[in-house]
């Protein structure tokens, strides 16, 4: 009778034999300690699961790990039907009380006790929900398993495991059975069953879903001992149909022959691999940080549970007289005893607690190392046969189960964490946030465009409405300015009339003037001479009268007070010349320069200028920068002489100082003066003035002089020679007047344009003194301190460029950068272009780069290479901020196109 996917004719009973949930005593079963706990389940799912099939997954004796085996009788076939049919059967089942009774004759018995035992009438869903479905349960749950079916051929097993039931649902197998649990419990999306489909046919492992892959090998993990084949056949299961034709294919495969004993024997062991993989763990808390959050979340380390069920038809145990086998036949029932015997030994070791397990004799007990004391949950059900013909092998068969009972398995899941599935959700994150952002990018582009086209049409609207208010007003001023200039010249042609009557008088008066005080200082020069030598008589007499033998007392009272009186007259004498030369000068002043305004024009403008000079000279109130009027050197020589006008520079009479230091002002600020100025000591003189008198008016216009002079290159070396820069830089930090600040700064600004004296001029202070002075924050102050900076960062930009000097700039050092940033785009025109041009040329220097954009220079260097007015200093910038590659990377990071 053919059982290899057939039909058991007496099994087609559903509900028959097996017992309740009776645990039975156990006499013939080894207790043994609890080896390994049973992790809680996971989901309600699993606890489900476990209702259903508790009687047989959970033993009475503790010991979760030990081999659970059932047994099942089939029904008598025709041939045992005719043949016994005066005998009794040999087995008699005691399903109720999980035992079995096996009859050595009619009065004589031996009993055998079972974790399950399943009459001939026992249906196909109850073998599976027993033997097969704890097992199945536990693999899903990420524990290994194995279901095994052993016993004689012919006796049922592959109806048991692989019976297909494609004509009747009722008569499935194990393995069909098996995975619509498995189909149920897993999730599609996270979870994968994948499936291997081999046969150990004469000790060669042959891959059944691939016939050419007949020579498969074994590896084994020296760490963990684990045993795989990776060269096998392993295809992903996606539904019931799919799976069922991949046993179809893999029995078409699977080698047969009939025997006496059965018409389809099955000449190999067969092997079905379940490979499960389960995420497990934090799925849904990830996917709701992931929603509820705008921005990147590190979610929890996924859990996956690698877990693997195996189910293993193995070919019938037999005696070879019985079976019929010769020739080939014969060899393939040679290598099935050989690793069923294998298999017995390794068993007997186990039950043995032996010290040596001979795993290695046989491929299929390595194959079924995990499965027989490893870490896997086993399920062993023995198929028998009740006639007494076969009651050896029925009884090797028993003895072979009762063996396995003994064995115990440390049950352990095998868990690890799943950095690929991370890693995927992360970048599934990632993907999610960029499209996110680029899709508010885009939005905050269409608003920024939006607002833009808004801003550039009412610029546009503006800028009209400006033009048309700007022509009104060009007009409207041309018309005032046009009537304001015809009633000026009506004024002047007054005015030159009246003018022109006057002038030749007030020419001739001033000559008269002057020669009157001549003619008067030559009056009292000689009766000053006249008054020395009256003294000198006097003090010759006053001596002869000191003699004893001469004098008297009353002569000598009257000769002293002539004494006094004499020298009273003395002293008003000599303020009365001091006096007149001071008006000599002033009116030599007068003189020269209405004879030099004749000489220009004869109009009556110059007399309206010689007016103003008159009163100018009249009242000593000469501009500040005093050389508003200058008076030639030669007329000025001819009357008075250069030495005399610097001797007056030391003068006790301040009004007198005043006038001669405003002189010698005029005179330095035409070039062809300097030189004979200088060589007179007219340098030390100035530099005397700034260092010992406190009058403000005198330090200004002397402070002037020196600007004047610091205009000639060879000068700048005596100046600073003489220390002359360190006196600027007192003045400079004790003056509060605009004025004098403004001369002081305009000539250190002279001096910051020599090369040759950069250090020297950092060094006593020039710098910091130029900077000290915009505290006063007067345009004009502000414009020379501007011009000073501009000259010095020139020269440091040649010295640069000519490899004289390298690092940062002195300017840079002293902390004028700020207030070259701060006032890059002042208002007052003087202001700005000098800026701009310190600005350029600090830049052409690659060692200041990074401080000036880190002090922001950058921007304004960029302003000024697009709006600038001068057109040179755009070129210049624009030439800078190309050539230098510290600008032209930060340009590129902050987007700037120069």
């Amino acid at each position: 009778m053919a059982y290899r996917n057939g039909s058991m004719k007496a099994a087609a009973a559903a509900g028959g034999g097996g017992g309740g949930g009776v645990r039975p005593p156990g006499s013939n079963i080894k207790s043994s300690s609890f080896k390994s706990r049973l992790h809680p389940p996971h989901s309600s799912g699993s606890a489900l699961r476990r209702s259903s099939t508790g009687n047989f997954a959970a033993a009475a004796d503790g010991v979760p790990g030990r081999v659970r085996v059932a047994v099942r009788l089939r029904p008598r076939n025709e041939e045992e039907l005719h043949a016994d049919a005066d005998f009794a059967d040999c087995v008699e089942l005691q399903a109720e009380l999980k035992r079995l009774k096996l009859r050595k004759n009619n009065w004589e018995a031996d009993t055998y006790e079972f974790d399950e035992v399943f009459t001939e009438f026992a249906s196909q869903k109850r073998v599976y929900e027993v033997v097969a479905k704890p097992v199945v349960e536990s693999v899903l749950d990420g524990y290994n398993g194995t279901v095994m079916a052993y016993g004689q051929t012919g006796t049922g097993k592959t109806f048991t495991l692989g019976k297909l039931g494609d004509d009747d649902t009722s008569a499935r197998g194990i393995m069909v059975r098996a995975m619509e649990d498995i189909l149920v419990d897993i999730s599609p999306e996270t979870d994968s069953v994948s499936v291997s489909y081999l046969q150990l046919y004469m000790e060669a492992i042959q891959d059944l879903l691939d016939p050419a892959n007949d020579n498969i090998s074994i590896v084994e993990d020296p760490k963990t001992g684990d045993v795989s084949l990776p060269g096998a056949t392993l295809v992903e299961i996606r539904d019931q149909q799919s799976f069922v034709e991949l046993l179809r294919i893999g029995e078409a495969h699977r080698i047969a022959a009939n025997t006496k004993l059965n018409t389809e024997s099955s000449r190999s062991h067969a092997l079905l691999m379940v490979h499960i993989k389960r995420s497990v763990g934090r799925d849904d808390a990830v996917s709701s940080e992931v929603d509820d959050s705008s921005h990147l979340v590190k979610p929890s380390k996924p859990i996956v549970r690698r877990s693997k069920l195996v189910l293993v038809d193995l070919a019938g145990s037999e005696r070879v007289h019985k079976s019929g086998s010769e020739g080939h036949m014969l060899e393939e029932a040679k290598y099935i005893n050989l690793s069923l015997s294998a298999l017995g030994k390794c068993i007997n070791a186990l039950a043995e607690n032996s010290s040596h397990v001979p795993v290695r004799d046989s491929k299929l007990t390595r194959l079924l190392k995990d499965s027989f004391g490893g870490s896997a949950r086993t399920s062993l059900i023995v198929t028998i046969g009740p006639s007494p013909r076969h009651r050896g092998e029925t009884t090797s068969t028993i003895l072979f189960g009762q063996r396995a009972m003994k064995v115990e398995n440390m049950l352990k899941i095998k868990e690890e964490f799943d950095y690929k599935s991370l890693s995927r959700k992360l970048e599934m994150q990632v993907d999610k946030l960029i499209a996110e952002n680029e899709r508010q990018q885009k939005e905050f582009d269409d608003e920024v465009e939006k607002i833009n086209l808004e801003a550039q049409d009412r610029i546009a609207e503006m800028e009209k409405n400006f033009a048309e208010a700007l022509e009104k007003e060009t007009l409207k001023y041309q018309m005032e300015y046009m009537e304001s200039v015809k009633q000026l010249e009506e004024k002047m042609v007054a005015n030159q009339r009246k003018q022109g009557r006057d002038s030749l008088c007030n020419g001739e008066g001033i000559a008269e003037d002057v020669h009157d005080v001549k003619r008067l200082l030559e009056n009292e020069i000689q009766l000053r001479k006249a008054a020395e030598e009256e003294v000198n008589k006097l003090k010759s007499q006053l001596e002869q009268f000191m003699k004893p033998e001469v004098g008297g007392d009353a002569e000598i009272l009257k000769l002293h007070k002539l004494l006094e009186e004499e020298a009273s007259k003395k002293n008003e004498l000599e303020e009365q010349i001091k006096s007149l030369q001071s008006q000599l000068l002033q009116m030599t002043f007068e003189a020269d320069q209405t004879r030099r305004c004749l000489e220009r024009s004869g109009s009556g403008n110059a007399f309206g200028g010689l007016d103003s000079l008159m009163s100018q000279v009249r009242h000593s109130q000469y501009k500040d920068s005093g050389y508003g009027q200058i008076a030639p050197i030669n007329t000025l020589c001819e009357q008075v002489g250069l030495q005399k006008i610097l001797s007056l520079l030391e003068s006790e009479d301040p009004s007198v100082r005043i006038h001669a230091v405003k002189v010698v002002a005029n005179l330095a600020a035409e070039e062809a003066n300097q030189q004979r100025i200088v060589e007179s000591g007219g340098l030390t003189s100035l530099l005397m003035l700034l260092r010992s008198f406190e009058d403000e008016t005198v330090r200004r216009v002397a402070a002037g002089a020196i600007a004047n002079l610091a205009m000639n290159e060879a000068n700048q070396e005596l100046i600073m020679a003489q220390r002359g820069i360190s006196l600027l830089s007192m003045t400079a930090a004790d003056a509060e007047d605009p004025q004098t600040l403004r001369m002081v700064a305009g000539a250190i600004a002279n001096l910051c344009g020599n090369d040759k004296l950069q250090m020297r001029l950092r060094s006593e202070g020039g710098i910091k003194a130029l900077l000290g002075m915009v505290r006063c924050g007067h345009a004009d102050v502000l414009s020379q301190v501007a011009r000073g900076i501009a000259n010095f960062a020139k020269c440091e930009s040649r010295a640069a460029t000519q490899g004289t000097r390298t690092g940062r700039s002195l300017l840079v050092e002293d902390g004028a950068l700020p207030w070259i940033v701060q006032n890059a785009n002042n208002e007052a025109a003087p202001i700005r272009r000098h800026i701009e041009l310190a600005l350029c040329h600090l830049a052409q220097h690659e060692a200041n780069a990074k401080d000036m954009i880190g002090g922001g220079a950058l921007w304004e260097l960029v302003r000024i290479s697009r709006d600038c007015s001068r057109e040179d200093i755009r070129s210049l910038a624009r030439r800078t901020l190309n050539s230098s590659p510290t600008f032209r990377a930060e340009m590129r990071r902050l987007r700037i196109e120069c």
